[in-house]
């Protein structure tokens, strides 16, 4: 889906694919049929963004035959698909059993996480559109924090420098500007954008700044304007939004705040939590160490759970979302006279870990959103992933956004 902002930027929107992952380029070709188109066909668009998520071992299969690689975006336009941007945080396994902390390796001092960028690099010039001007590709906040030692900092260093390089010479050879977005994360070296300024500010340039996910802002109590205004003094430019809503819990130590929040402490994903304190976040790693465990959080105040829920369809009483600030983030970037972001990507990879129930819809929400036919929890991530993208059109076109076709 494609919008013009006044200042006639084209605004790409799209989702993540990693919602439905595949770890071989069969499964990756059946998802545009499965799910892709179908989501398309919903919304009831002519071209349909995706954010892919490429594992390491379709990539292999990619580069090893050029004709695959053609054979893909041959699927692609065939199905009215495009693809501007990857999401190159997760490696590979995003789709296991268990997932947790093995989503942050190998991290950005392993010359593998280089070079498994630059080859998403190389495959999405391939995809691009031919009327698009630049790429995207987003990946981890260099990596997890108790992982992340004093001798990962020089080697890291050395890897951004080429990768900027690298980055450099293909957007030169292709004519296409291509860019990575190094995502903030709880928990991670990079989990606020203090930190991305501390840590990345002298890498920035014109092909490496920050993918802002607004759950993960939102986890981390910023403000959206101070934290843009952040980012833009030092020189990151957001290279992507995330469009994503966090778990908000106002009251986690009642009975009922404790009973809706224990279905969310699944065995997958890693479920950040944080509550407000006297002196500054107080911080666990995983939502079932905030309700349990030998350090539980207080819950004297409300908490934020990085646990992505449905755009438009918040959580039953008595949970929330952080969808107001999804609205107020979308308002800063684009309801300007200028657009500071061109690509957005819905990030809701939690439909299958959802707890069943019922959905809670804004009451704003457009007539395709409220009858695009999804529950949460349900198997079949299409009419949901349909409804967050006609969320994230409507709020958008308040902001003065035209949908176009080009």
């Amino acid at each position: 889906m494609r919008f013009r902002h006044p200042d006639g930027t084209t605004v790409h929107l799209a989702y993540c694919t990693n919602v439905h992952p595949a770890e071989d380029l069969a499964g990756v070709r059946d998802q545009l049929g499965r799910y892709g188109e179908p989501v398309r066909e919903r919304l009831g668009v002519d071209r349909l963004g995706l954010g892919l998520w490429l594992a390491r071992p379709v990539l292999d299969e990619l580069l090893a035959d050029g004709a695959a690689l053609r054979r893909l975006r041959a699927d692609l336009d065939a199905r009215g698909l495009e693809v501007v941007t990857l999401n190159g945080f997760p490696y590979r396994g995003f789709g296991g059993a268990v997932v947790k902390h093995r989503v942050y390796r190998p991290d950005w001092a392993d010359p593998e996480r280089l070079r498994y960028t630059l080859d998403l690099a190389r495959v999405l010039t391939e995809l691009l559109p031919d009327d698009a001007r630049r790429g995207s590709i987003s990946t981890l906040p260099l990596g997890w924090r108790a992982d992340w030692t004093p001798r990962h900092a020089d080697p890291a260093r050395r890897q951004l420098d080429r990768l900027a390089r690298e980055l450099a010479r293909i957007s030169g050879s292709t004519g296409r500007l291509l860019r990575v977005g190094f995502e903030p994360e709880p928990g991670c070296v990079v989990e606020s954008t203090a930190d991305a300024v501390r840590e990345l500010a002298d890498a920035a340039g014109p092909h490496l700044g920050v993918c802002l996910d607004a759950c993960h802002l939102a986890v981390e109590h910023e403000e959206p304007a101070a934290a843009l205004d952040r980012l833009a003094a030092a020189g990151l430019e957001v290279v992507k939004l995330q469009a994503s809503a966090a778990l908000v819990a106002d009251r986690p130590r009642s009975a009922a705040g404790r009973t809706a929040l224990e279905p969310y402490a699944e065995p997958r994903f890693l479920h950040q939590t944080r509550e407000p304190g006297a002196d500054g976040l107080l911080r666990r790693d995983d939502l079932d160490q905030a309700l349990a465990g030998p350090d539980p959080l207080p819950g004297e105040h409300p908490w934020r759970v990085h646990f992505h829920v449905p755009l438009g369809a918040g959580p039953a009483a008595p949970l929330a979302s952080t969808g107001p600030v999804l609205r107020e983030t979308l308002g800063l970037l684009l309801g300007g006279p200028r657009a500071a972001v061109d690509h957005i990507e819905v990030e809701t990879y939690t439909w299958p870990v959802l707890p069943p129930g019922p959905e809670r819809r804004a009451p704003d929400a457009s007539a395709a959103a409220r009858t695009a036919g999804a529950t949460a929890g349900a198997p079949d991530p299409v009419g949901g992933i349909a409804e967050e993208l006609d969320w994230t059109r409507v709020e958008l076109q308040r902001l003065g956004l035209k949908e176009t076709d080009s």
